[in-house]
């Protein structure tokens, strides 16, 4: 007995060692523990603490007004209406939940507009609900969320299926509360980390500006602030050449992103997007404002500073004075209407007119009309001055007349020529608008006057070395149109202004040869007295304002002056005047112009029973003109095919006053009038803008 109890005793004792040994080896690593825990307090403790509330801070950009348009006078065309606006910076990572909570808050304060919400908006507003994602995403299929391995499928391609299965399964209707957070949870989702959008920017009551402002505290991210767009005091003039202004939603143009993105503009940057406010873009935008961003670690935004209130744009001074414009808009739609009554403007596709001071290159006034043939309706196109070409028909034969000059066939004291009908093989004839013989002979001076067509064609045939058998044979140089372009392109006919305008284009030049690639004489007389080649508006009153001048062609402008903004918002210093542009001299004599210039001038002033432009007669301002007709076809796309379409006129007119001293320079086109209607419109419209300018000046 007593051997058996010693052998037990033996047996335990190793087992309560290796207890003891583990507690105490346990005991000792908690006390190091404890140590160095108490260490890492006491000696590191300020610096956890730190980084627990460190913050980060960012710098954001803003919009700032852009620059104001003014007219000649002063006067505000484009200005900027400034409204109170709600406002949202997106935090760095920002939960979808978060901004959830931040719009059901925020609708508490504020009346959100109504909108239109896509399927995929309500399912992402639904999903922004943490909970309910999780319990939809518990009911996928596996496949649905791992791939044939077993890995878990991309969070965006979990986020598609999710999507696609609300879209299906849950009923997408929303309540007027649910619609309002998921509008305002829209364009917060939609957001750039830490880009300021507007959440509303139209028609904020005070009432809502103070209801938010006392709880920005529990609103993250949301600001109060003012938005601005753009506002025309002046009515609706010259809208199509200002051009518009990009919306935020619309943001920068797809044409011009990458570009844009590289010079510092953020995509939902509203910008120039035609015209005006396109070419003028880097001038009005200004320079954005600098607004200090402060985000702790859970990337909340802490506060907002701003470091720089950011510089209005500078303003843009044109040379067209808006009571001028007004009047001549108003005199080209009477006109135009005058003739639509009268039946003439069943084929019309509009009508154009430009005032330009002959000296400098200003535009100072630059309407137009578009009008559908199908409906008759008619909608402002002042571009059309710069974007459209027509066939102006006799009011390029000062340029011919001087062409021949320059080139030696005539002389001014010797340019007496027949005045023959031309009549060549298998055409019909080609004659002036008065009937053939009625003059032998025809002087430039007179055939300007009385606008002969036939001594236009004679001077041709001079400068081609012409061999010619009545209704027989005609054999011209082959550079024949070289050579009239060539004179023609001397003064910007056919060819781009450099208006400061984008859009303009070249003329259009008809072809040379037929089929068979010969020489197409009978089209190169129609190209010396107009009735060829195409010209936009703009060209013909450069190259009017070129003879008037003296022989100088300007380069035409709109924007005369830039100015900076100061910061009450007044026009500050002129930073850039514009220079008038000499493109180049044509280099007639003035003899040779003393030629021209009396002609025009006969064409309005003289006893002549066959002056073309007597309506003008009269005026205390005296105007040297040139009156145009071009015979066309009517092109109805919807019958591109038509063998036999309506004959049509197209009615021009270039003139300047005074006749002694030139200040201004009209020309007038109004295309595809019936064959039956005159020129009384268009020189009606020209004999009211000298009158309306003359009128302005004091002058008159």
């Amino acid at each position: 007995m007593v051997r058996r109890r010693q052998k037990t005793k033996t047996q335990k004792s190793p087992l309560r060692f290796r207890l003891n040994l583990l507690f105490f080896i346990a005991f000792l690593l908690l006390a190091i523990l404890v140590a160095q825990l108490g260490y890492l307090q006491i000696v590191y403790g300020n610096k956890f603490e730190s980084q627990i509330e460190q913050t980060d801070k960012t710098v954001v950009t803003g919009n700032v007004p852009r620059g104001m348009v003014y007219d000649a006078q002063g006067r505000t065309l484009v200005g900027n209406s400034s409204e109170n606006a709600i406002t949202y910076t997106k935090s760095i990572n920002v939960k979808s939940n978060e901004m959830l909570a931040t719009a059901e808050k925020l609708t508490k304060y504020l009346t959100v507009p109504s909108t239109t919400l896509q399927q995929q908006d309500i399912v992402d507003y639904f999903l922004a609900d943490n909970n309910y994602y999780k319990k939809v995403v518990a009911k996928l299929p596996k496949s649905q969320k791992y791939d044939s391995e077993g890995n878990d499928l991309s969070a965006s391609k979990v986020y598609k299926n999710v999507s696609q299965y609300v879209a299906k399964h849950r009923d997408l209707t929303l309540t007027t509360e649910q619609k309002e957070v998921a509008t305002l949870y829209k364009k917060m989702s939609g957001a750039f980390q830490l880009s300021t959008i507007y959440l509303k920017d139209d028609g904020v009551t005070e009432d809502e500006i103070a209801q938010v402002g006392e709880h920005l505290s529990e609103l993250p991210g949301v600001g109060v602030g003012t938005n601005w767009t753009r506002n025309y005091p002046s009515g609706s003039i010259l809208t199509s050449i200002l051009g518009t202004v990009t919306t935020e939603k619309q943001g920068l143009p797809a044409d011009s992103l990458t570009s844009m993105l590289k010079t510092g503009y953020s995509r939902n940057d509203r910008v120039g997007n035609s015209y005006l406010e396109k070419e003028y873009e880097s001038i009005l935008r200004g320079t954005k404002s600098q607004t200090q961003v402060t985000v702790n670690n859970d990337n909340q935004v802490l506060s907002e500073v701003t470091q720089y209130a950011g510089s209005k744009g500078s303003n843009l001074n044109l040379t067209i004075d808006s009571k001028y414009q007004t009047a001549v808009e108003n005199a080209l739609k009477s006109q135009f209407a005058a003739a639509k009554e009268a039946g003439y403007t069943g084929y019309s596709d509009g009508a154009y007119a430009i005032a330009m001071d002959p000296k400098t290159g200003a535009i100072k006034a630059m309407a137009g009309i578009r009008n559908d043939p199908e409906t008759n309706k008619v909608t402002d196109d002042a571009l059309g001055n710069i974007n459209r070409t027509f066939v102006m028909g006799s009011i390029v034969k000062p340029a011919t007349v001087l062409g021949a000059f320059m080139d030696g066939v005539i002389t001014p004291d010797d340019n007496t020529l027949p005045d023959d009908a031309i009549y060549l093989p298998a055409s019909p004839i080609k004659k002036s608008w008065y009937p053939a013989g009625t003059f032998k002979t025809m002087t430039a001076q007179r055939a300007l006057a009385i606008s002969s067509n036939t001594y236009m064609m004679h001077l041709a045939m001079l400068e081609s070395n012409a061999k010619y058998t009545p209704s027989k044979y005609i054999k011209m140089n082959d550079n024949i149109f070289e050579k009239l372009r060539d004179q023609y392109q001397r003064f910007g006919l056919g060819y781009k202004t450099g208006i400061d305008l984008p859009g303009e284009i070249d003329g259009y030049l008809g072809s040379t040869t037929n089929e068979y690639n010969a020489i197409k004489y009978g089209s190169a007389l129609d190209e010396s007295y107009g009735n060829y080649d195409a010209y936009t508006l703009i060209q013909v009153a450069q190259y009017a304002s070129t003879v008037a001048n003296g022989g100088y062609r300007m380069q035409p402008y709109i924007v005369d002056s830039i100015q900076k903004t100061t910061k009450s918002g007044e026009k500050g210093a002129v930073i850039y005047q514009h220079t008038p542009e000499i493109l180049n001299r044509v280099d007639f004599t003035n003899a040779q112009l003393k030629v021209v210039k009396q002609g025009m001038y006969d064409a309005v002033n003289s006893n002549d029973p066959f002056m073309t432009a007597s309506a003008l007669r009269g005026m205390a301002q005296k105007v040297a003109a040139k009156t145009g007709t071009a015979q066309s076809f009517y092109y109805d796309q919807n019958n591109p095919d038509n063998t036999n379409p309506p004959a049509t006129i197209t009615h021009s007119f270039i003139g300047y006053a005074p006749a002694n001293d030139p200040k201004v320079v009209v020309a007038v086109v109004m295309p595809n009038f019936t064959s039956d209607s005159k020129s009384t419109y268009s020189l009606a419209l020209a004999k009211t803008m000298f009158q309306d300018y003359f009128k302005m000046e004091g002058t008159n």
